[in-house]
């Protein structure tokens, strides 16, 4: 399966992965998406399932990682977060943490942490990456949990407060951004790597969200953790000449927190995809179905248009997805931010649709009898995390105009 430009048609393998996913969100997640957003807790048992065909497995994502179309992980995600998007992310959220390690770490410890992140059926195993701080989400250079070297005895000591993680807690390995040199702000930072029971970490609050209820988010403390030097993802040597170059005034690549970003904002959007469409699908099968005045409504020009409205909007979101996907498998750089594109049109476009399809579905749309209610509130987060829409727009404004927007 090889890519040298992009295509509108899926490959083979593509069409039997949509099939595959497809099913065992039909199957799987959507028959249990209602219960558990209800009991707002971690669905372990829709994680087993998914790991006993292989969905949450090292192998699945690795092979999706290394598809050279790029769109492997586009068409994944919008399968199964068309299935539910709180179960979607129950399964997922470990890639974040994955593709952190991917892409920060040494081979010899991608090969030691990656299986620790997943497990296997029946000894199952999470993982949280944790960015986001109380007082710095989108403004990563307020980051202020700080970690300073112990040369004595070649440990890492960790500080300070992680909110907003996925997984934050209860994962077996935690990956930490924090400062280790406070004087280069966002070039000054790294990843480590935290095993759960390590001494000083610990779970804070727990949110009770408005929407993707099933995916566990909470604060992680971490209170003068110390971890071995092995833990500082790419290793001491790599830092150092980082953080030297950054003292020199040369450039540095990014800083740890953006570089995971970066490669998961198409799988994101792709994500938001998959919430629109089942809203669509729902919207456009009522429309069909529900008669007033003595006529099926999709009938009325304003039902009709909407859905139209609805299917275009979802159509371009994809095709922006899977470009950005393309290009960054194939190494390309994203000159006018098309990775922030992509995850601004499909975060919004699923607002958008969500909300019309509940319009369409009148006071149904409104109560949990139907699922609408319950995508429209999942919808939502995809105009926030990983980056607000405000700041999907300031990468792209920065991008296209070389000035320094503020």
């Amino acid at each position: 399966m090889t890519s040298t430009s992009p295509s509108f048609d899926l490959s083979p393998d593509h069409v039997e992965l949509r099939a595959w996913v497809h099913d065992f969100a039909a199957a799987v997640v959507r028959p249990a998406a209602a219960e558990w957003d209800e009991r707002e807790e971690f669905p372990w048992p829709v994680l087993e399932e998914a790991a006993k065909i292989g969905l949450y497995s090292l192998d699945f994502f690795a092979t999706q990682s290394f598809d050279p179309s790029g769109l492997g992980f586009p068409v994944a995600m919008e399968e199964l977060f068309w299935g539910d998007a709180g179960i979607g992310l129950s399964i997922v959220g470990s890639a974040l943490a994955a593709a952190a390690l991917s892409s920060n770490g040494t081979p010899e410890q991608v090969g030691e942490w990656a299986p620790q992140m997943f497990g296997t059926p029946g000894d199952l195993r999470i993982a949280a990456f944790c960015s986001s701080e109380p007082d710095a989400g989108s403004d990563v250079g307020a980051m202020r949990t700080r970690a300073t070297y112990d040369e004595a005895s070649d440990e890492w000591v960790i500080t300070g407060t992680k909110t907003w993680a996925t997984n934050g807690g209860i994962a077996d390995v935690h990956v930490v951004t924090a400062v280790v040199d406070p004087d280069l702000r966002t070039r000054g930072q790294a990843s480590f790597l935290v095993p759960r029971g390590t001494p000083g970490l610990s779970q804070g609050q727990k949110f009770h969200k408005h929407g993707i209820r099933a995916s566990h988010t909470a604060e992680v403390v971490l209170d003068r953790v110390r971890v071995p030097g092995r833990c500082l993802l790419g290793g001491k040597e790599r830092l150092d000449a980082r953080l030297a170059r950054a003292r020199e005034g040369g450039g540095a690549r990014g800083n740890a927190s953006m570089a995971t970003f970066e490669r998961t904002r198409p799988a994101v959007g792709a994500q938001a995809i998959g919430i629109a469409r089942a809203a669509y699908e729902v919207a456009l099968d009522y429309a069909r179905t529900r008669e007033q005045f003595g006529r099926p409504i999709i009938e009325n020009q304003a039902i009709a248009f909407a859905l139209a409205d609805m299917r275009t909007s979802i159509d371009a979101s994809r095709l922006l997805v899977w470009r950005a996907a393309w290009m960054a498998a194939q190494g390309k750089t994203f000159e006018a931010a098309e990775g922030s594109m992509s995850k601004l049109v499909a975060g919004e476009t699923a607002v958008k649709v969500t909300t019309q399809a509940m319009q369409v579905l009148g006071g149904n749309g409104y109560t949990r009898e139907y699922p609408v209610e319950r995508w429209s509130r999942d919808a939502k987060i995809y105009t926030v995390f990983e980056g607000t829409s405000e700041i999907q727009r300031l990468v792209i404004a920065r991008a296209i105009s070389g000035a320094p927007i503020r």
